[in-house]
């Protein structure tokens, strides 16, 4: 009797085990052939699927380990793909006792060869924009069956509006009139997080597009109509954390996936003070809260020290640059993740993909500190980043600091300016360096006011300097906002965005008389920028600042550029011979600009905060 009873229960547990086993999803949903790196992490997804074993049966492709993790609801399915394994439908076996399941998991071949991928560089001129906040292209997709609560209102800052991919495809012309060559979006991937998290920083499922935004296929479809006008399209990322609703969050795969997995009895917020990376002198307790803290509640601070959380995200960029097509990543919070994981990360999309940059947020507003985690940096050395591109944080501190100065020879004003790039020598490239007078967390450069002579020299400088200049949308029909408000309100809706809008910036009709000249003033300077390489390539020599005038020149092969800014609130006669060594024996020399002819003699006069683009 004992004997039969053990049997019973052991069949019924057994029978609850089988019945238990399902493969739900499967990251990445497919992988591509050629890679470099031969390895690929599948992370399988199912009730009950850690207890399974594995097999693969496809030509060139060999099972390396099977990890099982703490949760017995992931499995992870590491690979070994040969050179020349080819595209196809390859099945994977599942087996738990005597139940089998077989998933067929697609290999695709790539587009092109890695070192095809090109990414941006100075010869760029990069439009930020919010995906919820430009244009609403098709409102069918405003409301989603089945997310988490969330409302739709344009008048509420922090809402969603409804701004999605149709909308930017809509107005791709725009781009191209304007004369921007590169879009950066805000993340466009699944943000299903109660209240709608229309910023997109709270990732939810890192291989699927927003649904509010559009789907996989219409943003790979944009990207394609984008290449098509020569413009470049760059993806916001985010490795240092997820959203609180993300799957790994309600069951996680083990406790290392997060830093500070205990968060529910012991929350740990991140200082948001990035100095102990480089403070020789920093101790352990502040390092660990930066580096390990969350950036806030809803947002879990992943552990990239944990090799298969690293693996995973290392994949899911490749993964988006195959898929999509993407020319280059912006990667948010950048110091907060692990150091050593990140350069790890850059140097192996870097050996995949030998032409492609990414740009990483680094916001501190010293010099020294941003030159730290450029590649090849030897202020950091013997450790390298990798990362190729970095914010200059202090371009924009200083700029919006001159703006509302007269311009000295100490320090006040855009004698600020000179100063920042004094320090150029600190950086291994200058010219991979991401420059901006305004971004998505920051004041509008206009604040609530509507200077366009102040904004035209900030812009001025930002499209002509030794830089990858970013605009950020709308500064170029002059929207304007403070984040004392409310971050919405630096992130309004593009006027024209929505069809019941009662202004249409998008159209020179719609726009207002100071719109159209700002506006103009954009269009004129970034598409005489556009494959201009005394811009893009160009040498660059600056004069100290003279009679509240700030002057530099740009040449490559023969040719010259020469930037006059008068810093000040008053016409200025500024006498020529302090340049002698640009302008050499010419006489006169074609303002950008204007459009004017500007005489070249012993002295030029300068109108109030006037900026001058001189083609010698």
């Amino acid at each position: 009797m004992k004997k039969l009873l053990f049997f019973l229960g052991s069949l019924l547990l057994s029978l609850s085990t089988y019945a238990a086993m399902n493969v739900s999803k499967i990251d990445p949903p497919f992988w591509f052939t050629g890679m470099n790196n031969p390895e690929l992490q599948l992370m399988v997804y199912g009730e009950g699927i850690g207890q399974a074993s594995v097999s693969v049966n496809y030509p060139g492709v060999s099972l390396s380990s099977v990890v099982k993790l703490e949760s017995n609801n992931y499995l992870l399915v590491y690979l070994h793909l040969d050179k020349d394994v080819k595209p196809g439908k390859m099945p994977i076996t599942f087996t738990l006792g005597k139940k089998k399941l077989v998933k067929d998991y697609e290999l695709r071949a790539r587009s092109k060869a890695g070192a095809d991928h090109k990414g941006f560089d100075a010869s760029d001129a990069l439009y930020l924009l919010m995906p919820d906040r430009f244009a609403n292209g098709n409102p069918d997709n405003d409301q989603i069956e089945g997310m988490a609560e969330y409302k739709v209102d344009r008048n509420d800052p922090n809402a969603r509006h409804g701004g999605d991919l149709a909308g930017i495809e809509q107005n791709l012309d725009y781009f191209t009139d304007l004369g921007v060559t590169a879009l950066w979006f805000t993340p466009v991937l699944e943000n299903n997080m109660k209240g709608g998290s229309y910023h997109g920083y709270a990732t939810t499922d890192y291989y699927k597009v927003d649904p509010r935004f559009g789907t996989n296929e219409e943003y790979r479809s944009l990207i394609d109509k984008a290449h098509n006008r020569g413009i470049k399209v760059v993806m916001d990322m985010i490795f240092n954390h997820c959203g609180v609703e993300h799957p790994w969050i309600k069951d996680m795969p083990s406790k290392d996936w997060f830093n500070h997995s205990d968060f529910k009895d012991n929350f740990v917020q991140t200082s948001y003070k990035l100095t102990p990376h480089v403070d020789p002198y920093a101790s352990q307790y502040d390092f660990d809260q930066m580096n390990d803290g969350w950036f806030v509640e809803a947002m879990p601070d992943l552990n990239q020290k944990n090799p298969h959380v690293y693996k995973y995200l290392l994949q899911n960029s490749l993964w988006w640059i195959e898929y999509a097509d993407i020319d280059g990543i912006r990667m948010d919070t950048y110091p907060y993740a692990d150091y050593d994981a990140m350069s790890n990360w850059m140097k192996e999309l870097n050996e995949e993909y030998p032409n492609y940059n990414t740009v990483g947020e680094t916001w501190v507003t010293e010099p020294a500190y941003t030159a730290w985690w450029q590649k090849d940096s030897k202020l950091s050395a013997p450790r390298n980043s990798n990362l190729k591109t970095v914010m200059d944080f202090s371009f924009f501190d200083k700029i919006n600091t001159a703006k509302n100065e007269e311009t000295d020879t100490w320090f006040k004003g855009l004698d600020r300016v000179y100063n920042n790039f004094v320090y150029d020598y600190l950086y291994p490239d200058p010219a991979s360096v991401l420059a901006f007078i305004e971004n998505h967390d920051t004041d509008r450069f206009l604040g609530e006011g509507e200077n366009l002579d102040m904004l035209k020299q900030a812009s001025t400088l930002l499209l002509t300097t030794r830089r990858i200049p970013q605009l950020y949308y709308g500064t170029e029909v002059m929207m304007n906002g403070v984040k004392s408000k409310s971050d919405g309100y630096v992130r309004k809706d593009f006027p024209g965005g929505w069809a019941n809008d009662k202004e249409n910036a998008l159209t020179p009709e719609g726009r207002t008389k100071l719109q159209n000249e700002s506006y103009n003033f954009y269009r004129n300077l970034l598409n005489w920028r556009k494959g201009n390489d005394v811009i893009a390539k160009g040498s660059m020599k600056q004069f100290m600042v003279q009679h509240g005038v700030y002057a530099y020149a740009r040449e490559y092969n023969g040719k010259t550029v020469f930037v006059l800014l008068n810093g000040t609130d008053k016409e200025v006669k500024l006498p020529l011979k302090y340049y002698a060594e640009v302008l050499k024996d010419k006489t006169q020399g074609k303002d950008v600009i204007s459009g004017k002819m500007i005489m070249l003699n012993e002295e030029l006069t300068m109108a109030p905060r006037q900026s001058m683009v001189i083609e010698l």
